[in-house]
């Protein structure tokens, strides 16, 4: 689907960059080319095809040695009240995460990460309630860093669950870094910071010279997720 790109400051995010001028069409290996940057994509809302570029001055990311468990999490967790999958639904897991009343994720968006899918860079875990598909979340490969995009919940602390098992499943890949873009309360409640525009890029920079592997181990199950977690490097 044709899309526009530009770079804009939106309001919603007051953080991100304000330069605005005309850019190349969209493709995958951009959009690759774009995260290696440090800057990643957004629409205004599902409708509207154009995308936004951003490059915050400050970056959310989720510590790979800091994650928070609170306790309830870690009974949820070891109660295995649902089964997790790497990359078994990607198209739904990212519909999951387009389905709510405002979205950033519009049909060039979706077209384009489906596409990275495809090609072994975008990935999902999904987290299922028998045959339900009840929670998840997807974001996109590049060396060692995992920059996560998205995630859903049906069940209470389903998200929760897919992040916590994604980041132990990343540090046992070799993956050093993942950014979650913006800080929100949801994240910070399981140790997500902010760090300068200068200081992401630095290790966004470390981060890209590393060989990770997200299909190098099978995802973790609930007790190795707990030990990943809490082992402090």
């Amino acid at each position: 689907m044709p899309c526009s790109t530009t770079w804009r400051e939106r309001p919603a995010l007051p953080n991100s960059d304000a330069m605005r001028g005309a850019l190349p069409e969209l493709t995958p290996d951009l959009l690759l080319h774009a995260y290696r940057q440090g800057v990643f994509p957004m629409a205004e809302r599902r409708e509207d095809a154009r995308i936004f570029w951003f490059d915050p001055e400050r970056r959310g990311i989720l510590p790979m040695d800091g994650v928070h468990l609170s306790r309830s999490l870690r009974r949820k967790l070891r109660a295995a009240p649902f089964r997790l999958s790497l990359n078994a639904d990607f198209a739904g897991v990212l519909r999951g995460c387009a389905d709510r009343p405002e979205t950033w994720i519009n049909a060039p968006i979706a077209a384009l990460f489906t596409a990275l899918h495809d090609r072994g860079a975008a990935h999902s875990i999904e987290v299922w309630e028998g045959r339900d598909l009840v929670g998840g979340v997807y974001g996109l490969a590049i060396g060692g860093a995992f920059c996560g995009e998205s995630m859903f919940s049906r069940r209470s602390d389903a998200s929760k669950i897919a992040l916590v098992t994604l980041v132990a499943h990343l540090r046992r890949c070799g993956f050093a870094l993942f950014d979650t873009q913006y800080l929100t309360a949801h994240l910070a409640s399981l140790g997500g910071v902010e760090i300068a525009r200068a200081q992401y890029h630095a290790r966004l920079a470390q981060a890209l010279g590393l060989d990770a592997d997200i299909s190098r181990h099978p995802l973790p199950d609930a007790q190795e997720v707990v030990q990943l977690i809490t082992q402090r490097s």
